[in-house]
């Protein structure tokens, strides 16, 4: 632990330490490690696990033995004002968690699927797994090394620089299709040259009372909870701050949340039929040209095309796809074209879908010829000194590499920006051992960090587990022994929890930098960035000069002008903002006015798409399988099911071991309408099974009003980990409870996007031997109580 700072020390609150002017400082009087009484207090960001994708600014107090004791919110950062989640609340849980692996292990490659860990040395693991993965890349080329990568945090940086140091291509998100923000990136970047975000204040330091910002009249809930969610750097409760403000919502989902009984209007769309709902809103603005023709005309291309596209959409023919109500979706293409002030706050839901890349086109559009963009209340584009999703260090890979990324060759669209390798051409050529044109291509190795695939992310779990378990060779870093661990892993690294480590809070759609402070250490345990930059001074260490994870961070902060200390002194800092940076060259590599795209304009019509041969205008596809592509299936098959609904205590497969969070969510749940669940014969509490012609996966019946009859929502990243499961394959109930086991690999043509919240589905009982549950296996009421 860091010598404790005298409470005197004063805080930079506008006197720059050799700093440009262009960042504004929080004013308080609080450093970022400070005595209250007899605890010590550490001031910092939750931008890691266990937690979600916020990093929201927190306290963490520590006792005289230097054990974390209470974790509060920090009321002195601007981004989340004090107010904090349960998940950090219970951090104390996460980070001494009996389940916890806090020393590096490996197994035999026989022994993979048996619980026959053996301890070893940091040194003893980094010297196995350098002489594996450099004996691969002498023999195979370093492509044969595959890079596996999570949830959007800060650890994808780290990842990326690693591969691509070490010389592999094949970064892989393990989603099919990346379905998860990457689509609406990539619609984003090609078509306007910037990813937008909504404005919520969140750029400047006095938020709501700075006088350059103003509330949006209008805020769009489409297919995001966001006060659940809280995707994107947005803290969903500034949703609820502006409401306070007077702005109104529409919400577009097809269930009911709590954010939609307040909503102005209501549109419980099919699902899988967004790009249709808004080619019929684009339809409405266009016929009654209600949208604002001088942004159309100075800063649009291709209006006519986009018009043409929409023609059909009429508001009844809409209706008719998305099952809502003609009238509905005039009245929301009105009130958004009327409104002073419009953001679009969209959320994974629009990703995961196949054609997810022209949906997100056509729904950028309208707040596009709506002009709200880079506006005050509308939409803005935030810059960032590290754009987790473009990764960092891609100079480091060779011309002769790059074009050995598995999916460039069948996927153009993965050229343009975004250097993962295709998920699903992976799993292809690890079953085949060829890639997308048909080459030899050997897959030798793995490195898995903060990632479980098997149970959160990758879609037909068999399908995955036989191809991953191909690799001969597989290194996990991660927090817990996952079911991804429990079957594939040779090697297990232990991370570090947020309180544990130090970190830089630079990116993910917020203008703000701050840092990520250590307060405790729990075993040998070691952050994300210290084992990255540890196993890259053995693989590649010309890629690798710094002697100390904070030289490393102080690199990357060299575009602030600040050292890793400084920013830890000064933040929250914030950059600088302006709107309406297309009109002052400020969004250009040229510093011409205008948007980074070929023509300098919003493409509507997108020439990079027309360049690599998709669409180039929106358009809608049919979910299939489903009721219209489908009838026969829909038959056999009658519910429409959505997966990946969030929860408030658990973050993807996270937290299962956590009792408080377990406790306010101890089992997987399918929500369901009364009428739906006495029409298969089941009632509230029971254990069912959720079936289609893929795979099927145990829920527990929650009924609830908010979801048509039509349609049912679950919850996903399930596994038990008090059920051990080693010697019969099961891995804590990873083909139990697995909800993808329903999924496909299945990506869009431009290879993003895929169905993850449109599947069929039926739903019957559970017999008596399919479920032998345990009133409470993991004592959740005797600890809760503690």
């Amino acid at each position: 632990m860091a010598d404790l700072k005298d409470v005197s020390h004063e805080r930079h609150t506008g006197e720059k330490i050799g700093r440009p002017d262009r960042y504004e400082y929080v004013e308080h009087d609080k450093p970022w490690r400070y005595q209250e009484g007899e605890y010590t207090v550490t001031r910092g960001s939750a931008w890691s696990g266990p937690g979600c994708h916020l990093g929201c600014g927190l306290l963490m107090y520590t006792d005289k033995d230097g054990k974390l004791v209470k974790v509060e919110g920090d009321p002195d950062n601007p981004f989340n004002e004090g107010r904090l989640c349960v998940r950090c609340l219970d951090l104390m849980e996460s980070a001494y968690n009996e389940n916890r692996v806090v020393y590096p292990m490996k197994r035999k490659p026989e022994d993979r699927g048996k619980d026959a860990w053996e301890r070893i040395t940091w040194d003893e693991a980094y010297d196995l797994i350098a002489e594996k993965f450099l004996a691969y890349k002498e023999e195979f080329g370093a492509q044969s090394v595959l890079f596996f990568k999570g949830t959007g945090r800060d650890i994808a940086p780290w990842i990326s620089h690693l591969a691509w140091s070490f010389g592999s291509p094949n970064v892989v998100f393990a989603l099919s299709g990346c379905a998860c923000f990457v689509p609406r990136i990539a619609s984003s970047m090609c078509t306007s040259g910037s990813f937008w975000v909504g404005d919520y204040s969140q750029q400047f330091t006095k938020r709501y009372d700075d006088p350059r910002w103003k509330i949006p009249e209008c805020i769009i809930l489409w297919g995001n909870n966001p006060i659940v969610s809280n995707s994107d750097g947005l803290y969903g409760h500034w949703v609820v701050d502006c409401m306070k403000r007077g702005s109104k919502i529409i919400s577009i989902d097809p269930k009911m949340t709590w954010l939609g009984t307040k909503a102005e209007i209501f549109l419980p769309l099919r699902p899988g039929t967004d790009a249709a709902l808004a080619m019929g809103i684009l339809h409405v603005m266009i016929e009654e040209e209600i949208y604002d023709k001088e942004f159309v005309d100075c800063w649009c291309y291709g209006f006519d095309q986009l018009k043409e596209a929409c023609e059909p959409y009429t508001a009844e023919k809409t209706a008719e796809i998305c099952w809502v109500a003609p009238e509905k979706i005039v009245e929301a293409a009105r009130m958004i074209a009327n409104a002073d002030g419009m953001i679009m706050q969209w959320g994974v839901s629009v990703d995961m879908s196949r054609e997810a890349v022209p949906a997100c086109q056509a729904l950028s559009a309208i707040f596009q010829i709506t002009g709200n963009v880079d506006v005050p209340g509308g939409m803005i584009a935030p810059p960032s000194i590290l754009p987790y999703y473009a990764g960092w260090g891609g100079e480091n890979l060779s011309d002769e590499q790059k074009e050995k990324r598995l999916g460039i060759h069948k996927y153009p669209l993965y050229r343009y920006g975004f250097k993962n390798a295709s998920t699903d051409v992976t799993i292809e050529c690890l079953e085949t051992g060829k890639d997308e044109l048909g080459n030899d291509y050997p897959l030798k190795a793995g490195w898995l960090q903060t990632t479980n695939p098997l149970i959160n992310s990758s879609p037909d779990t068999r399908r995955t587990y036989n191809a991953l378990k191909k690799l001969e060779f597989i290194v996990s870093v991660d927090l817990y022994m996952t079911p991804t661990v429990q079957a594939l892993a040779d090697v297990f690294l232990p991370a570090c929890t947020f309180a544990e480590r130090n970190g830089i809070r630079i990116g993910d759609g917020v203008q703000r930098g701050e840092t990520i402070n250590k307060a405790i250490q729990v075993g040998e345990a070691k952050s994300d960035m210290v084992i990255n930059l540890e196993i890259g001074k053995r693989i590649c260490p010309e890629f690798y000069p710094w002697d100390t994870e904070e030289e490393m961070f102080s690199h990357i902060l060299e575009g602030m002008d600040m050292t890793f200390e400084e920013l830890r002194e000064a933040a929250p800092t914030y950059l600088d903002f302006e709107y309406k940076k297309y009109e002052k060259g400020l969004l250009r590599a040229d510093g011409q006015p205008g948007f980074q795209t070929a023509t300098g304009r919003i493409e509507l019509w997108s020439s990079y798409f027309n360049q690599i041969g998709i669409e180039c205008v929106p358009s809608f596809d049919e979910p299939s399988p489903g009721p219209i592509a489908d009838p026969e299936m829909y038959e056999e098959y009658p519910l429409i099911l959505t997966t990946g609904a969030r929860t408030w205590s658990l973050f993807h497969s996270e937290h299962r071991q956590v009792p408080r969070l377990r406790a306010l969510r101890p089992d997987p749940i399918l929500q369901m309408h009364p009428e739906a669940a006495a029409r298969y014969g089941v009632a509230e509490g029971d254990w069912v099974w959720v079936e289609n012609h893929r795979g099927r996966a145990k829920r527990r019946v929650q009924l609830t009003e908010a979801l048509d009859p039509r349609y049912c929502s679950t919850d996903h990243g399930w596994w038990m980990p008090e059920q051990a499961g080693w010697e019969d394959g099961g891995f804590s109930g990873m083909y139990d409870y697995n909800i993808n086991q329903l999924l496909a690999y299945d990506p869009g043509r431009s290879g993003f996007g895929s169905n993850y919240k449109t599947v069929l589905c039926r739903v019957y009982k559970c017999e008596q031997d399919d479920h032998n549950t345990l009133a409470n296996p993991l004592g959740f009421d005797e600890k809760v109580g503690e």
